[in-house]
């Protein structure tokens, strides 16, 4: 191994010409494979364990190939090593396609279009003390306008106006879908992904299930999920079936199963910081085998370092300090769709200012679709100011017009945006079948 180490650095001294940051550019096969190379050593070197040269290849083979999404340019600068200074913006887009994914699934079956029936934006504070995750309803009205043809790059597609944001990844694809985020929430979204079924199953197996509570009966016949009231800890295809189920939780709406969403993000948050799953090495192994081989990301993230660099800058945020936020919206006339209210321009305010969410104690507490256990205890350090700094080159955020030099005032929302911090334990408000 210390010949390997060595070689490496022989190599790269042989080179001082290659420039270690600045445009990004589609990832090869190969730099992804030496990206991999890098990371199965750096995990040797900082935890002792054997790690076989099997491992390497076996995550090189599950690379796949990375989709531009046109805006990489605001990432020049920003390092590949350590975490990643300034802020992040990363979307996470759940696809229903069945491709690839089984007859338990619809393999095979008449199918109209790929919907985004999970549409999800990460925001990591530039200072990393904080962390907001939105979740926009699949049934929200958007205007798009600007996407590139999928099948043919050199024509835009025409602009859109009042359709559903779940119909855009059939539309346009991953560009198109952060498109329309981007101008939804009028920030930049330099890093995405698109998962699929299996891969929400494998990476829940990867980290050894994620515990969840269920406060009453919940059943869903269209998924095959029935949880009876208690705890449980759901991995593969129950953890999937549970983020997917709409029918057996809340009032059987999209809205509802946001909310049963948010329970299992939460638990995976507590999961990932309590049991050491970011220092261990099988586990990391794992949990990146399941991303690459199930996932589709942009160029920025076709890059193990780059993801590692993005967890250690989220692995340190305090749980009561993660924010989880359904995108604020109303029932159009009819309740055939939502689109977006007033309460909407506070959450666009949070991420463009790169200030911290603070949901209401009233929403807190009377959550429609789940039930508050109980809440970590806040971390007293995590309470106090951060000491005061200048900001760091933000990736993906509207920069301040003057050097961040105080903590900023948390956007507080209205009691009619839905939510919890990734501190709370919320047992999901199941459905029973008499009720669907």
């Amino acid at each position: 191994m210390d010949d390997l180490v060595n070689t490496t650095s022989r190599q790269s001294a042989r080179n001082p010409g290659i420039a270690r940051h600045g445009r990004l550019k589609r990832a090869s096969f190969w730099r992804s494979a030496t990206r991999l190379v890098s990371l199965v050593i750096a995990v040797i070197l900082v935890s002792g364990a054997v790690v076989t040269a099997y491992a390497v290849l076996d995550l090189v083979r599950t690379v796949k190939p990375s989709v531009t999404l046109g805006n990489e340019k605001v990432l020049e600068g920003v390092p590949d090593v350590g975490a990643i200074e300034g802020g992040v913006n990363l979307l996470i887009i759940g696809s229903d396609s069945a491709e690839g994914q089984g007859a338990a699934f619809g393999e095979g079956k008449d199918r109209t279009g790929v919907l985004n029936d999970v549409t999800i934006l990460f925001h990591i504070s530039r200072d990393h003390t904080n962390a907001s995750v939105v979740s926009f309803p699949r049934d929200m009205l958007v205007p798009v306008e600007g996407c590139t043809d999928p099948a043919k790059p050199s024509r835009t597609l025409s602009a859109l106006s009042g359709v559903k944001i779940n119909t855009l990844l059939n539309y346009g694809g991953m560009p198109c879908v952060v498109k329309a985020v981007e101008q939804l929430t009028g920030v930049t979204i330099p890093f995405a992904g698109v998962v699929q079924f299996l891969g929400v199953a494998a990476m829940s197996t990867a980290v050894g299930g994620v515990p969840v509570c269920v406060a009453t009966q919940l059943d869903d016949n269209y998924t095959d999920t029935h949880l009876s009231p208690g705890d449980h800890t759901l991995s593969g295809i129950d953890a999937l079936q549970f983020l997917r189920t709409r029918h057996g939780v809340g009032d059987g709406s999209d809205l509802g199963r946001i909310s049963n969403q948010q329970v299992f993000l939460s638990a995976l948050a507590r999961t990932l910081q309590s049991d050491g799953t970011l220092n261990d090495p099988v586990k990391l192994y794992s949990l990146a085998k399941a991303v690459l081989s199930n996932m589709q990301l942009s160029d920025s993230l076709n890059d193990v370092t780059r993801l590692i660099s993005i967890a250690r800058a989220l692995k340190d945020i305090p749980l009561d300090k993660i924010a989880l936020v359904q995108y604020p919206t109303s029932y159009t006339q009819g309740g055939g769709a939502v689109k977006p209210n007033s309460s909407a321009k506070l959450v666009n305010n949070a991420l463009q200012g790169d200030v911290a969410i603070q949901l209401s104690p009233v929403s807190q507490e009377n959550s429609p679709f789940g039930s508050k256990v109980s809440a970590a205890a806040p971390d007293p350090s995590a309470s106090t100011a951060p000491t005061p700094t200048t900001a760091a080159p933000t990736a993906g955020a509207v920069a301040p017009t003057a050097p961040f030099t105080v903590a900023p005032t948390p956007e507080t929302l209205p009691a009619n945006v839905p939510g919890q911090s990734a501190a709370e334990t919320r047992c999901s408000a199941g459905r029973p079948l008499r009720d669907q």
